[in-house]
């Protein structure tokens, strides 16, 4: 392929170049065998996550005096692209990533010295509900009550799309602790061990079209009693401020997995036209393949000039919420029409799960609609152009 590699991004050195190497042998290793049996149980295995913590792979854009690596966001790009690049949707290290930055950069010393550990080592899984059965990207609206009592909140309500909702040993509740306020009557509480927790329940883990592996569970809080002192920044009315600031964050990093995931559909594509033959012909020598490959190429490759832009603008905290909403709407927007038409191209095998482009195909509808759905993102560029 005559494309930019993920090692030439200009925000790459040789020491990403080489992590990019440990992350792949962990791939191939401690994933990669699994995947069917996690896609069969709709979770992975819990031994994952500690696995993971020990190799150093999570948390590695945290300080390293809460126990993380130190390092940047470049190192959970790396991550990101590895888990694209093979195929690995069931591993919802993102989500585990995106819970971390909100105690860095939302919750009191305190709050991180007794968090933080635990979510780098992999001792705890890290969850955050905000979606409700009739809530969606309209987090103003959510309806899950938290009553101040005393020390202790009262939490009831339901969460519906949760990723690590089964493994969750650390859990942000989005939640109205003023039903009076639209924005300022929100707040984010931690929840630790909430299966301990009595007034907490998991529901069933959801079927779905893709990303079979990942636990997306439903969540009930009946009654939950958590400790004030659990209130994310120790001051109410402040979580929709908290979402806003880490949202372009968690844009991003949806970016950077839908465009390496396209790239890697091209990838099992074109290995397959210069093999597979029609008509006396490799597929690869027919002109209208040529031609529409030849277009994927050149729109993966801008898509990679914009996603390794948007890197270093967050890398340099410069990363605004528009462009990240346009990372957002216009990669995942590629990646599902790249990867349809790639599918075409291995005709009725690309219909069948065992061939990868399949599992690509699935896996990446969801892309376009959580994170905030396209048309919400949409919607955000707009606002700047009024």
């Amino acid at each position: 392929m005559g494309t930019m590699t993920p090692d030439q991004a200009p925000w790459m050195n040789a020491e990403l170049a080489l992590f990019r190497d440990n992350v792949r042998k962990f791939i191939a290793s401690e994933i990669t065998p699994f995947e069917e049996q996690w896609n069969e149980q709709q979770y992975v295995d819990r031994a994952l996550w500690t696995k993971a913590g020990a190799a150093g792979l999570l948390c590695t854009d945290m300080p390293e005096e809460y126990g993380g690596a130190g390092g940047t966001f470049a190192h959970e790009a790396v991550i990101l692209q590895e888990q694209a690049r093979a195929g690995n949707t069931s591993w919802a290290k993102g989500v585990h990533e995106i819970v971390t930055h909100y105690i860095v950069g939302c919750g009191t010393p305190e709050q991180k010295r007794r968090w933080l550990p635990r979510l780098a080592s992999g001792e705890w899984v890290g969850a955050i509900a905000m979606t409700e059965p009739g809530t969606g990207s309209d987090l103003q609206a959510v309806r899950t009550r938290a009553e101040r009592k005393g020390e202790r909140y009262v939490v009831n309500g339901a969460k519906t799309f949760i990723s690590n909702g089964h493994h969750c040993g650390l859990l942000i509740i989005v939640c109205k602790t003023n039903p009076a306020e639209a924005a300022k009557g929100v707040s984010l509480l931690v929840v630790e061990q909430p299966a301990e927790q009595p007034g907490f329940r998991r529901g069933r883990l959801l079927h779905k079209i893709g990303q079979k592996g990942q636990d997306t569970a439903e969540l009930f809080f009946e009654d939950l009693q958590v400790p004030a002192e659990n209130l994310l920044g120790g001051r109410e009315g402040q979580g929709f401020y908290q979402l806003m600031n880490q949202l372009p964050r968690e844009r991003l990093i949806i970016g950077v997995g839908a465009i390496a995931a396209a790239e890697a559909a091209l990838e099992h594509t074109l290995a397959y036209v210069r093999e597979r033959k029609a008509f006396g012909k490799r597929l690869l020598e027919f002109q209208n393949t040529r031609f529409r490959l030849a277009e994927r190429q050149t729109e993966l490759t801008i898509g990679r000039v914009f996603i390794d832009h948007c890197i270093q603008k967050l890398l340099e905290g410069k990363l605004d919420a528009a462009t990240a909403s346009m990372a957002k709407w216009w990669c995942t927007q590629k990646q599902c029409e790249i990867v349809d038409e790639c599918l075409q191209f291995f005709g009725g095998y690309g219909y069948m799960l065992e061939y990868p482009i399949a599992r690509f195909y699935a896996d990446a509808r969801v892309q376009k609609i959580y994170g905030g759905t396209n048309e919400i993102m949409k919607e955000l560029i707009a606002r700047g152009l009024e």
